[in-house]
């Protein structure tokens, strides 16, 4: 119920249409249309109705994804293809855009600078780690998310500047809006694993909360999921060495374009 002793609660919600659906990529497992529901929750905020008042802070990030429990010698389902579309992480204004990015297994994510300046991404956290290094304005680097889980990404000369990446075999998730509903479409009846991952968990707990649950006619609740709040503008992190960041100095010459 707890990781690192912050607690995830999920409760039992009544089926119930929301305004706002988050992003979710289409179903690749084939199933009769009879046999399928779009499966639905809500993100809250520990202690956001606290002392009879609630509270207003911003919804952490919240993604959520199911894995199929298959009964004994059943197939696996087929691996989420590969998108042809070009997938960005882009670096603009000293942010990544966009701040969490869901993809396939196996997807190359693009790194494009689009700053008048120097970047160097990298990430040293479970999921895949790469370091790409100073690269200059105008330029990108290319990496290749062929491992399974979360990526937290920085860059090592802006502390500010941080995103997650994260690299799923399933094609059953969704992303939370920004009021925290969360709506995954096309899921077929059965039981599941329902993975959360929360940025108010922060970059050092890399493993999402996980529960079983079950999908069916009557029974496509993903519950109320009760998350930290983030505490910061940005998550806190070393640097690539493992050491707190330098006082940024103008003259420097990371932070300039070359000429």
């Amino acid at each position: 119920m707890s990781y690192r002793q912050i607690p995830i609660c999920i409760a039992t919600l009544c089926a119930v249409a929301y305004g706002l659906h988050a992003q979710a990529a289409p179903p690749v497992m084939t199933q009769a249309a009879s046999h399928m529901t779009t499966a639905r929750g809500r993100v809250e905020i520990i202690g956001a109705t606290s002392s009879g008042k609630e509270r207003h802070a911003p919804i952490p990030g919240t993604v959520v994804w199911l894995t199929p429990i298959a009964p004994e010698g059943a197939e696996a389902p087929t691996a989420l293809p590969i998108p042809s579309s070009k997938l960005q992480l882009v670096q603009k204004n000293k942010s990544f855009e966009p701040h969490i990015l869901v993809v396939p297994l196996g997807s190359n994510v693009e790194f494009p600078n689009r700053d008048p300046f120097f970047h160097n991404v990298f990430s040293l956290f479970e999921g895949k780690r790469f370091d790409l290094g100073l690269y200059e304005a105008g330029t990108s680097r290319m990496v290749r998310f062929d491992r399974p889980g979360i990526s937290y990404i920085f860059c090592n000369i802006h502390p500010e500047m941080s995103a997650v990446v994260i690299a799923l075999a399933t094609p059953l998730y969704a992303i939370s809006s920004a009021d925290g509903q969360l709506s995954v479409s096309g899921v077929p009846y059965g039981r599941y694993v329902l993975h959360i991952w929360s940025e108010g968990l922060g970059a050092e707990n890399a493993q999402p909360m996980t529960r079983q649950i079950t999908i069916a006619e009557n029974a496509s609740s993903l519950g109320v999921i009760r998350v930290p709040e983030v505490n910061g503008q940005h998550m806190a992190h070393k640097n690539k060495y493992g050491r707190d960041y330098d006082d940024p100095t103008p003259n420097n010459s990371v932070y300039n374009q070359q000429h």
